[in-house]
């Protein structure tokens, strides 16, 4: 392969990957934003979940996506609660 043919190659998979990031952003801001408007609805899912996952002695690495999550460092957790704790409080939540 020649440095013009791996060139052409990046290029086109930055154009999927940009692709890709704006079909997936329109739903992800609806989830966000369902998710600012009912907080208690969305803690209450996911304390659910992890009830019904526990219930079932479902090991939370072969759930899809949540390996990842967890295998992620401390700063990465750390900047996830920043981010969501920032988003609650946009939406009004006032914990005072």
């Amino acid at each position: 392969m020649t440095i013009f043919e791996q060139l052409h190659a990046v290029r086109a998979a930055q154009a999927r990957s940009q692709e890709a990031r704006q079909e997936l952003a329109v739903p992800a801001q609806a989830l966000l934003s369902r998710g600012q408007r009912y907080p208690l609805t969305t803690v209450g899912v996911a304390a659910g979940a992890g009830f019904v996952l526990g219930q079932l002695n479902v090991h939370p690495l072969r759930v899809p996506g949540l390996g990842a999550l967890l295998s992620g460092t401390v700063a990465e957790l750390v900047a996830q609660a920043a981010r969501l704790i920032a988003e609650f409080s946009q939406g009004g939540f006032d914990p005072s």
